[in-house]
């Protein structure tokens, strides 16, 4: 049994599952029987081995002696040990703990286990080497020798190391990609606050590492040559020559990036190093902060390439198992659980070379800069090597495992132990530029840019799982991330807190702008990484402070709103206070925006929305305290008087003035309550003062009505007559009396309206009662009135009631007045005469303080759970009472119990029910009777009960208290006993009850009564009631303040803090003049009115935070400081500020619909910027400020170009196209200097950077008019196209010179070149040469360049130096044959391809070997050196000149070009579309018409086959069919059509939405120029018959090919667009991953059994059987069925799968892949529908058997039915409707032959179909029929003049 059997998974549950196996197991490791006698001894190892990690260190101790001693014993063997990987880990943390016993055992256990290759492979896993190594120098000397051993046993590395199975070790290996410093306890060093705060002290660490979307590129061995130019680049970087170091940084970006794919520089991770220790330079005097911004360029770049390579990687398209000479260690996936490893194949020296290779010079580039050959060879044009062309070369495909030469051996397991996996290079970006963001302007928006890149990659490559991940590398990213949130935290603060009236404007706005751009970054960033509910937990407190400001930014939250909304979210989280703060800060916000509104809306004319105006005033109150505009209170108070007196105004309206009124009558601020209490008297004195008498009474009487009623009064009287600030307190007295004295001036109804409202309110009104007092004499009136006989003005209980309530008052006068009122009341009493006690002076002299108790009664009752006292005993208790046969005494005894008994509240019922008030009732007037004196003694015990049941009775208070005859009679009881001090505090506890009922129910004045009624046992008073009268009871109060006061939103100690009066002062400004447009041109104008007070003003530091972040007023501010410059410096300052905009949008997630694209489409701008375009550069200074700028046009177009500017577009180029002089073309071409005095190094570095920034910008605009449709604009496009054809074939002329030779000025020529020449017509449009002679020139320079580069070099496969210009010098041949054959259809201009050039005449001319230079990039190791270098293949033998020429090329190659096509067609490792470019070619072959025999003389034999042994040679068609029986050709396509893979990726990124255009992307994402390859002559143009030429597929059009696919958007969860069959091979159980394998620490391939074949190979696949079929029917269609290729094929077709991306083209969602990606998609399952459709009709029309089969034609007619109805309404992408047209006009000929061919067969199936989807077919058909016109106009001239009418003839001749 294999050892790696029993490594993986958890050993004791194996063991214990299966004993026996456990101990053959154990015999064959150990090879000792004898020792295991016992599973138990295993177990108990197995127990100790955890033990070993345990906090105690004596138990550690004795673990570890029983291990030992069992070793030592043979009871277990090292072999088991090594296995245990969680020993290994326990081994190297012994040394962490405090106390370290037994050390030289642990090193000597160590140095046993080492000698095991398992056991080295998991040191090495777990960073042991890094460990040890800093251990070393801090043990004893004797214990170094131990660890010396250990190391030594380290770095011997055995032969093999056998792979761990093991998902959870594999997971582990995550810890060789990191630093090695992992196990850091050992040491003392500083921490981060995630350490101290998060990390306990020991950290349990998990060994599984979950927090990794990508982390490792497949492996990449390097030549000889490509390490020795990376090498020299790096000590370059390290160099103290500043220039060296520049031009280093050039080189890096203009060549080496180009040439390296992009991981190299993490796989060999010096140079990045090196970059970083640049970054660090940024504060340096002496120039170095310039190498700094080299630096951060430099990795900005590599960042963008980067996301490039891992677009390229998920494409499936380019998906390679090719083992040769990449080492497919990927971890690319999203499955953290299955894991598939490998044996490591590295590739070991050998002696002949794989590659096919045309003899010649082979020279090195060492440096890569072109400057180390010699002139004379460099060109390329003078010197050819001698080729013998009769060498036979073996076939490229037969050696594609022989060791490569080139590649020497490299300790490759180190290297990988060296490199930077791709979360630690961007954490690393993030921890070297963090602190920079402090610099300049220039380093500033240099390092955002590049942190702007770093973060969509750490979004593809960290996911949030980092944050619950405890493995180790996840704590190292954890503890970097925090300190990067620090330093961005620590940048926003100190930029906030720089910009002060110290420092000049331009200081200001540069801190301004820098805050404004980083904090948007930081959001970025933590919404990329870090959840919000995890914001408490991990954000630092530099960053939690920076958010508070970012929150409390006005401009930010107008300017930024998905942003701000982001900061609250984390600030919610993260900080309570501050959150509080910011929450009220923005409820103030939202008051002062109703605040101006509202005065807004008053001052309009017309119809008001009333109840609309009183919700902005309630709101308006609330921020009073802060802006203080006093006319907004008397606005208010006039809108709800004018509501008042409207009889149309509704309940709901009026009652929510009178809401605000109150609030504001009440407002805690003392200016709100007193300017309040003034308007109301001014607007009484208005309305009833002396002054009115001559007007109308009514109308005016109308306006107090705001005021009349009984909450409003009660307000006044219980608060504002007592409010000790005399302004409010003398106002509200003066209101009460002008209403109490206006019955005169008042109408009937507006007096009695008063008095209604007043009655509730007399109880507190009372207290006011003075004879002294002018208002309190008006209230004494009250009761005056009536008992004086005048007309009442109360009703007469409540006239009574006042009376007895003024004896409660404090005046002693008062009580006296009162008395004499109540005397003449009982006096003019019916049946006075026949109750005591009589009336007279004596008496009423005696209690004039009757109730003025000394012990108050205490109101409070009971209320007990259970019942103490059965109701059956009350009940006999209360017969007893009210028996008149019962004794008086027994009587009061009885009573007395009672008033006990009624003590709880839940006894209340029974006695009311057996009517205990009325028998109470009884017995008191029977007392005042004059005969009472018999019953007095249960007077008092019948009012203890009366007051405790009406305490608990509100309902009964009620009713008693409209009882004037009771109200009487209690006061006559008073008098009679007013020397029992118990019962007239009875009473007077009574009187309380009933005379103040009104105002004890708090619900009636609250401004919203509560749902639920307060408990009946509590009866309470306001506490203005407690200060105005003496009451004989204790009781609760209320309304110590006002109910209807508003708590403000923000305290004064709030408003002091800086932020938030900003954030108040702005947003008043903001709201008063009604946005931010409005209130910016009132700052800028000159006549400015002031009508707030001056503390709103905005400050300065306000003004310019409002124009800086408003991207309008920015961009305005930067047109008119480029207008007013007087120097380069301050043009260059504001261009550079301008870029600050795009990098926002982009930041923000806008892009072109941002501030910045929306404002600079409706600028002028063009006028300022004209001057620096129009005027050739006169010196240095002038070419630096025109790279800036045109660096600035650059960005523009790149955020512009989904939605182009027309006008925009039109201006460039009738720039460009001005005659002489015309500087933006001229200045393409670098010229030589005409003097030795301009040839200084920085002149020639701006120059060729002008160059850079002029192509970049030509690439852009060439990109931006794929969706322009203006004909002068497109006019002038097409001559531009040729003009910078021109100007760029002079650039390549001058780069070829020999005396200015450089690999940066050719590799910016040729991408150029490759932009322009994927646009068709790019050469024709020129006066005065012809299409054909300009690519003519074109293919002279570009084969010059080929033959440079590629030929002269013996093939140069191995190395990737001139790998950037061989990739873009193929890519513009492809266009460039493309344009050929469009401008000249006759193939004269064929042998113009030959190589090599010129040199006939010579006396040694060279063989001409054709188009054999083109072989052996077709085994490239660059997938898009092979693709698209047979694309050319393919193209080329559209031709039949170019078959021959190809296939004459190839007859040294074993196989000739045949057998050389169809194996790589057949190669299962090789990519999708390097052999969909191979079946390309073999059917363009297939068109020739091929002879059976040899026949001489004839021009195209086809393929040959010889037989050495027999002798026997075939031609032709038969010469095909043996090749395909000796390739097993169905097979293999069987093979291929069941490994389809119909996803849009390999492996899912949730990438970052940051999708606006990479502002590194050298030249518009060049690279990724293969992704998307359509098809035009499929989709777009007439469909070529199945036996035409049909390869000119492979053209890049610019809609897609030139298309920036880089950006990527968060994908749903992995979806399931699996292969046909899930990647099963034959025979095999499904159990296959269609996916790539994941593994986050070691790059692990997919298994070799996982092939990805997609749609277009197969369409390729469908259209070369279709050839196949009209070259040899009955042969193809023999093997095809025996294949069963048909059905399979129709198996893959998936109507529902492209219905289901239509959909979500309609309607994306936020987590869909970007537009781009599901179109293109989408593309390819159509174009896989049209050539399955035209396969399927000629084997109709062949042999119509392979079609009709019952299981074939339903779910096929399904799909045809499926597709037809799918709606494309929404569409916008014309040629995606183009192609839908496309397949639909296939479907309907399908079902036309379908009818014809086998109609019997088929009727049924398409009848069945059309009803099951009649309605959709139907309605689809007369949906198409109304697009015609546009479909006609929009794709005829796609289609070739196909237009839209071949559909609608199909469509009805099926209907």
């Amino acid at each position: 049994m294999h050892r790696e059997g029993f490594a993986s998974g958890n050993k004791l549950v194996y063991f214990l599952l299966n004993p026996a196996l456990a101990s053959r197991v154990k015999s064959e490791v150990c090879g000792v029987n004898a020792g295991w006698t016992s599973l138990c001894t295993w177990e108990v190892a197995l127990r100790c081995v955890s033990l070993t990690g345990h906090q105690l260190a004596e138990i550690r101790e004795r673990a570890l002696r029983s291990i030992l001693c069992k070793v030592e014993h043979d009871l277990i063997c090292c072999a088991d040990l090594i296995h245990e990987r969680l020993l290994f880990l326990h081994l190297l943390e012994w040394f962490n703990f405090p106390s370290v016993p037994m050390k030289e055992e642990v090193l000597s256990l160590l140095n046993r286990l080492v000698k095991y290759p398992p056991a080295v492979q998991h040191l090495v896993d777990l960073g042991a080497v890094e460990f040890l190594s800093k251990l070393r120098a801090n043990v004893e000397p004797n214990l170094q020798a131990e660890i010396d051993g250990v190391l030594d046993g380290l770095f011997i590395l055995p032969s093999e190391v056998p792979a761990l199975c093991s998902a959870t070790y594999q997971t582990n290996q995550t810890e060789l990609l990191q630093p090695p410093e992992i196990l850091t306890g050992y040491f003392p060093q500083d921490k981060s606050n995630f350490q101290q705060t998060e990390v306990p002290p020991r950290p349990v660490v998990s060994q599984t590492v979950k927090c990794l979307k990508f982390s490792t590129f497949p492996w990449l061995p390097l030549t000889t040559t490509d390490r020795h130019v990376l090498s020299s680049n790096e000590s370059s970087l390290r160099s103290s020559n500043h220039t060296l170091i520049w031009n280093t940084c050039e080189l890096l970006k203009d060549v080496i990036m180009q040439d390296f794919p992009a991981e190299i520089f993490l796989q060999r991770p010096k140079i990045v190093q090196s970059l970083f220790v640049l970054l660090k330079l940024a504060f340096g005097g002496d120039g170095k902060h310039r190498l700094a911004l080299q630096s951060a360029s430099c990795l900005q770049q590599l960042c963008t390439y980067l996301r490039n390579r891992l677009n390229f990687h998920r494409d499936p398209g380019f998906f390679s198992n090719k083992q040769d000479t990449v080492s497919q260690n990927s971890s690319v996936s999203y499955c953290h659980e299955a894991r598939v490893t490998r044996h490591s194949q590295n590739p070991s020296p050998g002696s002949s070379s794989p590659r096919p290779s045309v003899v010649g010079r082979t020279g090195q580039r060492p440096r890569g800069d072109g400057q180390d050959w010699d002139a004379a060879s460099s060109s390329g044009s003078s010197s050819h090597a001698h080729v013998n062309s009769r060498i036979s070369v073996p076939s490229p495909l037969e050696m594609t495992h022989i060791d490569l030469p080139e590649l020497e051996t490299e300790d490759t397991l180190q290297l990988q132990f060296q490199q930077l996996s791709l979360p630690q290079f961007c954490v690393s970006v993030l921890e070297a530029a963090a602190p920079l963001l402090t610099g300049s302007r220039q380093m500033i928006i240099r390092v955002l840019e590049l942190l702007a890149e770093d973060v969509i990659l750490i979004g593809e490559a960290i996911s949030a799982d980092i944050w619950d991940d405890n493995s180790l590398f996840a704590i190292d990213m954890k503890e970097k991330l925090l300190m990067v949130l620090g330093s961005l935290g620590e940048a926003m603060c100190h930029h906030k807190s720089s910009v002060s009236l110290e420092h000049p404007e331009a200081v200001r706005v540069h801190h301004r702008t820098a805050f404004v751009s980083i904090s948007l970054l930081a959001v970025r960033l933590l919404q990329t990484l870090l959840p919000e509910e995890k914001a408490s937990r991990f954000i630092p407190e530099p960053l939690s402070a920076a958010l508070f400001l970012v929150s409390l930014d006005m401009p930010i939250s107008l300017e930024y709103p998905n942003i701000h909304d982001a900061v609250v979210a984390y600030l919610e989280q993260l900080n309570s206070e501050n959150y509080s703060i910011y929450k009220r800060t923005a409820e103030a916000v939202y008051s002062i925006e109703c605040t101006c509104n509202f005065l807004s809306d008053v001052g309009k004319e017309g119809e008001k929305n009333l109840l609309e105006l009183v919700e902005l005033a309630d709101q308006a109150l609330r921020s009073f305290s802060y802006h203080q505009h006093f006319p907004l209170i008397k606005e208010i108070i006039c809108v709800c008087s004018k509501i008042s007196k409207s009889a149309q105004a509704s309940p709901l309206l009026q009652g929510e003035s009178q809401k605000v009124f109150l609030r504001m009558l009440s407002h805690p601020l003392l200016q709100v309550k007193v300017e309040t209490y003034n308007c109301c008297l001014e607007i009484i004195k208005e309305c009833l003062g002396v002054h009115t008498v001559a007007k109308p009474v009514s109308s005016l009487c109308n306006g107090i009505h705001f005021l009349l009623h009984p909450k409003v009064l009660y307000e006044i009287c219980a608060f504002g007559l007592q409010e000790p600030k005399n302004e409010v307190n003398a106002a509200a007295k003066a209101i009460l009396l002008y209403l109490l004295q206006g019955r005169l001036v008042m109408t009937a109804p507006t007096w009695n309206k008063f008095i209604e409202a007043l009655c509730p309110v007399i109880p507190v009104l009372q207290g006011y009662a003075d004879t002294e007092d002018p208002l309190g004499n008006c209230i004494l009136l009250l009761s005056k009135a009536s008992s004086e006989g005048g007309e009442g003005v109360l009703p007469c209980t409540a006239h009574f009631k006042s009376l007895l309530r003024l004896l409660l008052v404090k005046k002693p006068s008062v009580r006296s007045l009162a008395l004499k009122l109540l005397a003449c009341h009982l006096a003019g009493e019916e049946g006075a005469d026949r109750k005591r006690p009589s009336i007279d002076a004596r008496v009423l002299s005696r209690v004039t303080n009757l109730f003025i108790v000394k012990k108050p009664i205490e109101l409070k009752l009971d209320d007990r759970r259970e019942l103490i006292i059965k109701l059956e005993t009350v009940e006999k208790v209360y017969e007893i009472f009210i028996s008149d046969d019962v004794d008086l005494v027994l009587r009061k005894s009885a009573a007395e119990q009672l008033a006990v008994i009624m003590q709880d509240i839940k006894m209340h019922a029974v006695v009311k029910k057996l009517r205990l008030i009325d028998k109470i009732i009884e017995y008191l007037n029977e007392c005042v009777g004059q005969d009472g004196e018999a019953v007095e003694c249960l007077v008092q015990p019948s009012l203890t009960l009366l007051r405790k049941v009406l305490c608990g009775d509100p309902d009964l208070r009620v009713s008693l208290s409209q009882q004037s005859s009771l109200l009487s009679l209690l006061f006559r009881v008073s008098l009679i006993f007013h020397e029992d001090c118990t019962v007239v505090t009875e009473v007077g506890a009574l009187f309380c009850l009933l005379l103040f009922d009104e105002v004890s129910r708090m619900d009636m004045w609250s401004v919203n009564p509560p749902s639920k009624p307060s408990s009946p046992s509590v009866f309470s008073l306001p506490v203005s009631v407690f200060r105005r009268y003496h009451l004989p009871v204790h009781v609760l109060g209320h309304h110590a303040v006002s109910p209807y006061a508003i708590v403000l939103p923000l305290s004064a100690d709030c408003l002091a803090l800086k932020p938030v009066s900003d954030m108040l002062r702005i947003a008043w400004n903001l709201s008063w003049y009604h946005g931010s447009d409005n209130l910016l041109k009132q700052m800028s104008s000159e006549t400015k009115i002031q009508e707030f007070l001056d503390a709103l003003t905005l400050s300065s530091e306000d003004t310019l935070a409002l124009k800086v972040t408003h991207t309008p007023s920015g961009l305005k501010d930067c047109l008119h400081a480029i207008v007013q410059a007087a120097a380069h410096r301050e043009v260059r300052a504001a261009v550079t500020r301008m870029s600050f905009y795009f990098l926002n949008d982009r930041l923000s997630l806008k892009g072109g619909t941002g501030p910045c694209g929306i404002t600079l489409q409706s600028l002028a701008w063009h006028t300022t910027l004209n001057r620096f375009l129009q005027v050739l550069p006169a010196c240095t200074e002038d070419e630096k400020l025109l790279i800036d700028i045109i660096h600035f046009l650059n960005k523009l177009l790149k955020e512009q170009r989904k939605n182009s500017s027309v006008e925009l577009l039109t201006w460039l180029l009738e720039l460009l196209l001005r005659h002489s002089p015309n500087p933006l073309l001229d200045l393409l071409v670098l010229t030589e200097p005409h003097s030795r005095e301009e040839t200084d190094d920085i002149r020639t570095a701006v120059r060729q950077q002008l160059q850079k920034e002029l192509i970049a910008l030509f690439s852009t605009l060439l990109l931006s008019f794929t969706a322009v449709t203006d004909r002068k604009c497109l006019e002038l496009f097409y001559v531009f196209q040729t003009q910078l054809a021109l100007k760029l074939l002079q650039c390549l002329r001058v780069t070829d010179a020999p005396h200015f030779y450089g690999l940066p000025s050719l590799q910016r020529t040729l991408r150029g070149m490759a932009h322009l020449t994927a646009l068709p017509g790019w050469s024709s449009h020129s006066p005065l040469t012809k299409p054909l002679e300009v690519c003519v020139k074109y293919l002279s320079g570009l084969l010059e360049v080929i033959t440079s580069f590629y030929v002269e070099r013996g093939g140069n496969a191995m190395s990737f130096m001139g790998k950037g210009v061989t990739k873009s010098t193929i890519l513009c041949l492809l266009h460039l044959s493309h344009e050929m054959m469009a401008q000249d259809q006759s193939s004269e201009w064929m042998s113009l391809w030959f190589l090599p050039l010129g040199g006939h005449s010579e006396e040694h001319a060279p063989a001409q070997q054709g188009l054999a230079w083109l072989v052996p990039l077709w085994v490239d190791r660059d997938p898009e050196v092979r693709f698209t270098s047979l694309g050319l293949g393919s193209a080329l033998t559209t031709l039949e000149s170019g078959c021959a020429a190809l296939a004459n090329s190839c007859q040294n190659i074993s196989g000739g070009l045949w057998g050389t096509v169809v194996n790589i067609l057949l190669d299962q490792w090789e990519c999708s579309m390097v052999r969909r470019e191979a079946a390309f070619i073999l059917q363009n072959l297939l068109v020739i018409p091929m002879p059976s025999v040899i026949i001489k003389d004839y021009t195209w034999q086809g393929p040959c086959v010889h037989d050495e042994d027999s002798g026997l040679s075939l031609v032709g068609k038969p010469a095909l069919q043996a090749l395909f029986y000796h390739c097993r050709f169905y097979e293999h396509l069987n093979q291929m059509v069941k490994h389809c893979y119909l996803g849009r990726y390999t492996f899912d990124l949730n990438c970052s939405a940051l999708n606006a255009t990479s502002e590194g992307s050298d030249l518009n994402g060049l690279d990724d120029s293969f992704k998307f390859w359509r098809a035009p002559s499929r989709m777009s143009n007439q469909d070529p018959a199945p036996s035409s030429l049909s390869t000119s597929e492979t053209m890049v059009t610019p809609s897609s090919g030139s298309a920036e696919f880089s950006p990527l958007v968060p994908s749903a969860a992995p979806r399931p667009e699996v292969s046909h069959d899930q990647f099963v091979a034959q025979g095999q159980h499904e159990t296959a991953c269609p996916r790539l394998a994941h593994d986050p620490c070691l790059a692990a391939p997919l298994p070799r059994q996982c092939i990805l074949v997609t749609p277009p190979l197969l369409s390729a696949v469908c259209s070369l059987l279709d050839s196949l079929l009209v070259v040899a029917p009955g042969d193809t269609a023999n093997a095809v069925r025996h294949a069963r290729l048909v059905e399979r094929l129709c198996s893959i077709a998936d109507a529902t799968l492209i219905e289901a991306r239509v959909q979500e083209l309609r309607v994306p969602l936020p987590s869909s892949p970007p537009v781009e990606h599901t179109q293109a998609q989408v593309s390819f399952l159509l174009e896989y529908l049209c050539s399955l459709f035209r396969l399927l009709q000629s084997c109709l029309l062949v042999d119509p058997d392979l079609v009709i089969q019952d299981e074939l034609l339903r779910p096929l007619t399904t799909n045809i039915i499926g597709v037809l109805t799918i709606c494309t309404k929404d569409l916008s992408d014309v040629e995606l409707i183009s192609a839908f047209y496309q397949t639909w006009t296939h479907s309907f000929n399908l079902l036309a032959t379908l009818l014809r061919k086998a109609g019997a067969a088929s009727l049924p199936s398409i009848t069945m179909g059309l009803a099951k989807h009649w309605v959709a077919v139907i309605g689809m058909r007369s949906l198409r029929v109304g697009e015609s016109a546009y479909i006609g106009a929009c794709v005829h001239d796609d289609m070739g003049g196909y237009s839209q009418n071949c559909v609608l003839s199909q469509d009805t001749r099926i209907f």
